[in-house]
């Protein structure tokens, strides 16, 4: 599903060149769940960016479905984006003036869909994280876990074949960290790989694969024994 081949990301800023990121490898099967554990300048937040497509790597190959994604050109990059993968991030990013049904159509909205499949596809999203009698309601009416569960069923409504989630329960206190964390788990079960970062160690134990970042390359790959999809 996802494979990266000796990927690495270099920065230069003026005379300075930070080396953020590599050479890594690693590979994503379909199905899985994954948790990238390390401190903050690991390198977690730079391999999540390049593959969510927001970033193309410095040097090294990124395979997604076996499609050379490092080759594409920023058009295909934005279509793979809104088709293959959906996004979860700490701050949630809801626009704060439209309900929970809006925020969660607007990626259909950039796909061109017509009103009538928004709306079915957006309740069904927001059916499928428990908040479907909130479809009306702003993000400034709902609860911390209730809005990062909008931003999940945002991610969701296009039918992703990866979710990536980038400190998801960063700004939430630790029980509606773990509503978060078992909606993840229920939404791999249903068939979607999972790729999340994160700093805290129970939360990555809920993958079934820790891959350990440490300046900038993988330190190690841990199995935690849980069931897959």
């Amino acid at each position: 599903m996802i494979q990266l081949n000796d990927v690495s990301k270099v920065y230069t800023m003026g005379k300075v060149t930070v080396n953020a990121l590599g050479p890594v490898s690693l590979h994503i099967g379909k199905g899985e769940f994954v948790a990238v554990l390390g401190p903050s300048g690991s390198g977690k937040s730079t391999m999540m960016n390049i593959l969510g497509c927001l970033d193309q790597p410095t040097a090294g190959e990124y395979l997604l479905d076996s499609a050379p994604v490092h080759r594409l050109s920023r058009t295909r990059l934005a279509q793979v984006r809104n088709r293959k993968i959906g996004f979860v991030f700490q701050s949630f990013n809801l626009l704060s003036r439209t309900t929970a049904l809006e925020n969660v159509e607007l990626p259909l909205l950039y796909r061109g869909e017509d009103r009538r499949t928004r709306y079915e596809r957006g309740m069904a999203a927001l059916d499928k994280v428990g908040l479907k009698p909130w479809w009306d309601h702003t993000p400034a009416e709902l609860s911390g876990g209730q809005q990062q569960r909008v931003a999940i069923a945002r991610a969701i409504v296009t039918s992703p074949d990866v979710l990536l989630a980038d400190e998801p329960t960063g700004n939430l206190d630790t029980e509606r960290s773990f509503e978060i964390m078992e909606l993840l788990t229920d939404l791999n079960r249903s068939g979607i790989t999972v790729l999340m970062v994160t700093h805290e160690p129970d939360m990555a134990a809920y993958a079934r694969t820790i891959v350990h970042f440490r300046d900038g390359l993988v330190e190690r790959v841990e199995n935690t024994g849980k069931a897959g999809v």
